[in-house]
């Protein structure tokens, strides 16, 4: 009889709910749901860096996206469902009371940008986070040293400081702050109050300066000589952490009634997408698996043996079991990927854009439409012919640092250049420079980690993008020299979900039995043109010099 694992993936824009066949690895059905005041632009700033999601959105979707497997699935599918598994974005902390209650569920802070969860991408703490850094290289323990050397605005405690400091309201309110990876399965287990809160090891490592040497975290009078207002909140997190191949406890009985799914069975420990990702495609050591989509997350284990004692400069992380228990998993990535590529879609679309908008004879869904369309043609057209441009012809280089830099070496005060344009260069030209920036950009990335010791011998790619643009892995694999694999399956961090609630509920003794059935295969891979390569290791050293110049030039 089919047993089937439930994995659960909360992306930027939308979740998506992928049930497994926990004995054949079969991708039985999924459903996907859009966050509906996301879409919208709600309690965004976009010329701010201001990027905030309502917990009401994760909620609401939840039950959509579940509910509709229902209709998908074999008949009685949700009876035969052994666990469920969440993922996230990250870090997207949020405020809770005293009662652990999100702060944007409370009337008082319903439409309160502060009291919602801070997105990954929010960038308003740039201050924060240096101030972060400053005080980790002078304390006597650097506690940054195993989270790449500086912290980073997009991460838990710079986006805490920056709100705590912006809004006394909140500040009032706030008694601990929780990440979307531990409070989705707090929320269907009924442990969100800080007194039963417990947290998953991924997020409490790569982003919360975590750490089992120094027993938990920084103490607070690391975070009190950075600002009082940070007073007490170390001290009110949960000092152990758990991998994702632990259960939280069992789904309580009113989410299973609002899911239509079997109450008590095991939730297990969220963590990050890309963690997640990475186990669905089979990571082990020596190949980084890159989640390609708005931005990447670039992931890989070590082993004990093979990590002993390094900390790895200027990367994301490196954490006990935050990806494999029994290994140690390193992140790095980039700040924006397809984000820069929609950024130059919707600069060159500006015009029709605006005319579409002004246009009165069109109907708000027919407008929509168009809009739609006329962006999905725009970088398929963009995408073909830049491919028929050679290597090296356009005369441009360009940075991928529009969303600042995650890694190697996180500044997200940094921002992106475009040198060597003349009258002859049209979009496609500068579209081809772009998709080269984010190849290089990555190479960056797999040179640190190579510099620092940690093997990288091939690339395993998951997310939209490897399924999209033949053009776009092509360069990649041209610019990295290596062989890049891209993964079957359409659902990788949920289907790493499903494989993590499949080892919760007993069907396999622990993650990497669950691999040998359940990871995707390879759909498709991608080979280095010696050629190609030999003149991008040219043009990747124009791009360093170029970064290195920008990078100086800052007042």
């Amino acid at each position: 009889m089919s047993v089937y694992a439930l994995g659960l993936d909360y992306g930027s824009d939308s979740v998506r709910a992928l049930l497994v066949d926990t004995k054949t690895g079969e991708e039985v059905a999924t459903q996907v749901a859009m966050y509906p005041r996301w879409g919208q632009g709600l309690y965004c700033e976009p010329g701010r860096n201001q990027f905030r999601q309502h917990p009401l959105d994760y909620l609401e979707t939840l039950v959509t996206v579940v509910q509709g497997l229902w209709a998908e699935a074999p008949a009685g599918a949700a009876d035969k469902v052994v666990g469920i598994s969440f993922d996230t974005t990250g870090s997207t902390p949020v405020a809770v009371d005293e009662e652990g209650v999100a702060l944007a569920l409370k009337p008082e802070f319903a439409d309160n940008p502060n009291a919602m969860f801070v997105l990954w991408k929010d960038h308003t703490a740039v201050k924060e986070a240096q101030e972060i850094t400053a005080a980790a290289n002078r304390s006597e323990i650097n506690y940054l040293q195993y989270e790449g050397g500086i912290y980073s605005s997009e991460w838990y405690w710079a986006k805490a400081l920056h709100v705590l400091r912006a809004d006394e309201a909140v500040r009032q309110a706030a008694y601990a702050w929780v990440e979307h990876c531990d409070w989705m399965p707090a929320v269907l287990t009924d442990t969100t109050h800080p007194s039963r809160f417990r947290i998953g090891r991924c997020a409490a490592g790569h982003k919360m300066m975590w750490h089992e040497s120094w027993g938990g975290y920084p103490p607070n009078e690391f975070w009190t000589g950075i600002d009082p207002v940070l007073d007490g909140y170390a001290n009110r997190l949960p000092k152990e952490t758990f991998t994702a191949a632990e259960s939280v406890g069992p789904l309580s009985a009113e989410w299973a009634a609002k899911l239509g799914l079997p109450a008590g069975i095991p939730v297990g420990f969220g963590a990050f997408d890309c963690h997640m990702g990475a186990v669905a495609a089979n990571v082990k050591p020596g190949v980084l698996t890159k989640v390609m989509g708005t931005s990447t997350c670039d992931i890989t284990v070590a082993s004990y043996e093979d990590i002993a004692d390094k900390c790895i400069r200027g990367i994301c992380g490196q954490v006990d079991g935050s990806v494999v228990p029994g290994m140690v998993g390193l992140e790095a990535g980039q700040s924006a990927f397809g984000d820069l590529y929609a950024w130059f879609r919707d600069l060159v679309n500006w015009p029709v854009q605006t005319l579409l908008a002004s246009t009165d004879a069109l109907d708000e869904a027919t407008r929509k439409k168009l809009t739609e369309e006329i962006e999905d043609k725009t970088l398929v057209a963009l995408g073909d012919a830049a491919s028929q441009i050679p290597p090296g012809e356009t005369g441009i280089t360009a940075l991928d640092w529009v969303n600042g830099r995650r890694t190697p070496d996180a500044d997200q005060t940094l921002t992106m250049a475009i040198a060597g344009l003349d009258m002859g260069s049209q979009a496609p030209q500068i579209f081809r420079a772009l998709v080269e920036a984010t190849a290089f950009g990555a190479r960056a990335i797999i040179e640190r980690f190579k510099s620092e010791g940690v093997a990288i011998n091939s690339v395993v790619v998951i997310g939209g993008i490897s399924k999209k643009s033949d053009f776009i892995m092509q360069v990649c694999a041209d610019v990295w020299n290596c062989q890049i694999d891209v993964l079957e399956s359409e659902q990788s961090c949920a289907l790493g979900a499903a494989m993590f609630a499949s080892t919760i509920a007993g069907v396999y003794p622990n993650v990497q039995a669950a691999q040998k059935v359940m990871a995707s295969p390879v759909s498709n891979s991608y080979f280095p043109n010696a050629q190609n390569a030999a003149i991008y290791d040219r043009l990747y050293r124009e791009y360093q010099a170029l970064g290195a110049y920008v990078e100086g030039a800052r007042p």
